[in-house]
């Protein structure tokens, strides 16, 4: 077998994780355009999450938060977000490194990403990881949990993955 020495993988991750960075940033400069609203689950016990212990304790593996109409001073860098919600009325910061989300989803357009985690410091000597996939979200079912405010997993409700490497030439 080949070994990848250029690591395309970790290349095609990391460019995907940049269009998370720009729309976040985005965001926080602008605001939401039109309809857009996006979901963004991320392992809660990742390094460099941080969580009030009272959330963490309700959501101990993974959360999936919604930045629609309600979520305040949106500060992005180069390696992760923060941002103000509101849980049960009681206001929160989160701060999420871009390394521990999960998936990101755009229900507006039906736009995700989904990442695979568990390679966030992969040495070069192990085997290439799994590529990051678009996700296709049928739009009733997205909009149901956002119009029910219910923290859902992306790709809930019968979503399609697909994988890049689908789109590649055989």
């Amino acid at each position: 077998m080949t070994t990848d020495h250029i690591r395309y993988d970790v290349l095609a991750r990391d460019a995907l994780r940049g269009v998370l960075r720009k729309v976040l940033s985005d965001a926080a400069a602008h605001g939401l355009p039109g309809e857009h609203h996006f979901f963004i689950t991320f392992v809660s016990k990742a390094e460099g999450v941080k969580l009030s212990p009272r959330l963490l304790a309700q959501y101990p593996e993974e959360m999936t938060i919604i930045l629609q109409h309600q979520f305040w001073d949106l500060a992005v860098s180069e390696d992760r977000f923060e941002v103000g919600l509101s849980f049960g009325g009681i206001p929160e910061r989160l701060v999420v490194p871009f390394s521990a989300i999960k998936s990101f989803l755009d229900p507006s357009v039906k736009f995700g990403l989904q990442f695979d985690t568990s390679d966030t410091e992969t040495p070069a000597a192990l085997p290439a990881a799994p590529t990051p996939s678009a996700v296709s979200v049928p739009a009733p079912a997205a909009e149901k949990a956002a119009a029910e405010g219910e923290p859902t997993t992306p790709g809930q409700g019968g979503a399609e993955v697909v994988r890049l490497d689908r789109f590649r030439k055989k």
